[in-house]
């Protein structure tokens, strides 16, 4: 099994959401309005008069079939609008 966890501009919220159904991903806990930097040349989101925009983040544990599908659409998203900054990690988790 793999959580995967996606940081994104709340901008993207509707595309994230849709990229979930498509994969069949049910389970899911997200935070909203939450603020950020890209790490390589991302812009700051923190909601502040200089820097407006936010962020949303969630995660989801998925069987491992599906989280391939899965980074793979959204990243796909995030090629359409780079700038926006969507982030997909995954890592293996014991279901213990």
């Amino acid at each position: 099994m793999k959580a995967v966890f996606i940081a994104y501009n709340e901008a993207q919220g509707e595309n994230v959401m849709e990229a979930l159904e498509k994969c069949f991903v049910r389970g899911f806990t997200m935070w909203e309005h939450i603020q950020g930097r890209g790490s390589k040349n991302g812009e700051p989101h923190l909601g502040s008069h200089a820097w407006p925009t936010m962020n949303s983040a969630m995660i989801t544990f998925v069987e491992d079939n599906l989280a391939k599908s899965l980074k793979d659409r959204l990243r796909d998203i995030d090629k359409l609008k780079p700038q926006l900054g969507l982030r997909v990690f995954s890592w293996t988790i014991d279901e213990d």
